[in-house]
C-alpha cells in the first residue's frame, strides 16, 4: 500500500514536499485554510481550520504528518495559534485514532536561538529566545518532542528561492549590509527544506533512527555583508547605501549542520553561491550579457 502523507500548512515548502514525495509512490493530502491554493499542484487537498476541532476531525489518517504551518502575522495571538495551539490539537486529534502516524515533523525556525555575536549553534546548543516568536516556536518543539506520538523537528534557517527574493531586491535597489561588525547569516534553499523532509521521512520508512531534532541549514555561514556583495557583482550594480539600524538588531549566529550531514543528506545548493544563482537565473534578474 502507498505511504499516505498529510501536510498541515502546506505552502511553498509543503508543495515542493509534496512533489518528491509523490515522485517515490507516497500519495500526499495537501491541508490548509483555503485549499483552492493547491488547485493545479496534483496534491490531494483538503480543508482545515487548527482552531475548529470539527474541521480537525474531518482529516484523513495519514501514515506521516508534516506540520508545516506559518502564521498570518507577526504578533502574539498569531503565533501562539499557528504553533503551540495549532501543533497541540493537531497532536490530540491524532494520538486518538485506531490508526495514529508512524511520524510526525515540525517545521520550526532557528529563530529559537538567541546567540547574537557569532556562536556557533546545533542541535545542542542553549535556547534563550527573548521574543514571543522564538518563545512560542521553542513551545511548540517541545509539545511534540513530549508526546506519545513519535516526532522529529526541524529547525531550517533564513529559506530564499523562488518567490523569495528579498535580498536580491534590495542589493538592486544598491543597498548593502556593512561589512563590520560582522554579521554571519544563514540560510537553505526552498528546494533542500523539501529535500531535507524527503530525506528524513525516506530514512523513518527505512526503519533507520532519526534523532527528536535537526538544524536545517546549508554548509556554509558567511557575513551577510559577503553575501550581498556576491549578489551585487551577479548583478552588475554598485552599492550606493549601506544599510543599518535594522541590521544591527539581527541574531548573528553559525549554524552546524553536521547531525543532517551525518544523516546522509547531501544539499543539493551547499552555500548562498549555487543556490541564488538558480534564484537568479530562473528569476530573470540576470541582466543582459553585452
Amino acid at each position: 500500500m502507498k505511504t499516505t502523507t498529510l501536510i498541515l500548512g502546506c505552502g511553498d515548502i509543503g508543495m515542493a514536499l509534496g512533489h518528491e514525495l509523490r515522485e517515490t509512490g507516497h500519495r500526499v493530502i495537501g491541508a490548509r485554510r483555503n485549499p483552492r491554493v493547491l488547485e493545479g499542484s496534483g496534491l490531494e487537498a483538503v480543508a482545515v481550520d487548527l482552531n475548529d476541532p470539527a474541521t480537525l476531525a474531518g482529516l484523513p489518517n495519514a501514515d506521516i504528518l508534516v506540520y508545516a504551518v506559518s502564521a498570518d502575522r507577526f504578533d502574539e495571538a498569531a503565533y501562539r495559534a499557528a504553533y503551540l495551539d495549532g501543533l497541540t490539537a493537531v497532536l490530540g486529534e491524532f494520538a486518538g485514532r485506531d490508526t495514529a502516524p508512524g511520524r510526525v515533523f515540525f517545521v520550526s525556525s532557528t529563530s529559537v536561538y538567541a546567540q547574537r555575536d557569532g556562536e556557533m549553534v546545533d542541535e545542542t546548543s542553549p535556547v534563550e529566545p527573548s521574543g514571543f516568536s522564538g518563545l512560542l516556536m521553542c513551545e511548540a518543539e517541545q509539545a511534540l518532542i513530549d508526546h506519545d506520538l513519535p516526532g522529529t523537528v526541524v529547525r531550517f534557517s533564513g529559506i530564499y528561492g523562488p518567490g523569495r527574493d528579498r535580498l536580491i531586491r534590495q542589493v538592486g535597489e544598491g543597498r548593502i549590509a556593512p561589512s563590520s561588525p560582522v554579521m554571519y547569516s544563514n540560510r537553505i534553499h526552498r528546494d533542500d527544506c523539501a529535500g531535507v523532509l524527503a530525506h528524513l521521512i525516506g530514512r523513518h520508512l527505512a526503519g533507520e533512527p532519526l534523532e527528536a531534532l535537526y538544524l536545517g541549514s546549508d554548509c556554509e555561514s558567511a557575513p551577510l555583508h559577503e553575501v550581498m556583495a556576491w549578489l551585487a557583482t551577479q548583478l552588475r550594480v554598485e552599492a550606493t547605501e549601506t544599510i543599518q539600524s535594522p541590521l544591527r538588531r539581527r541574531a548573528s549566529k553559525r549554524c552546524d549542520n553536521s547531525r543532517l550531514l551525518e544523516s546522509g543528506y547531501c544539499f543539493r545548493y551547499p552555500s548562498y553561491r549555487e543556490g541564488y544563482a538558480q534564484v537568479l537565473k530562473a528569476g530573470g534578474f540576470l541582466p543582459e550579457k553585452a
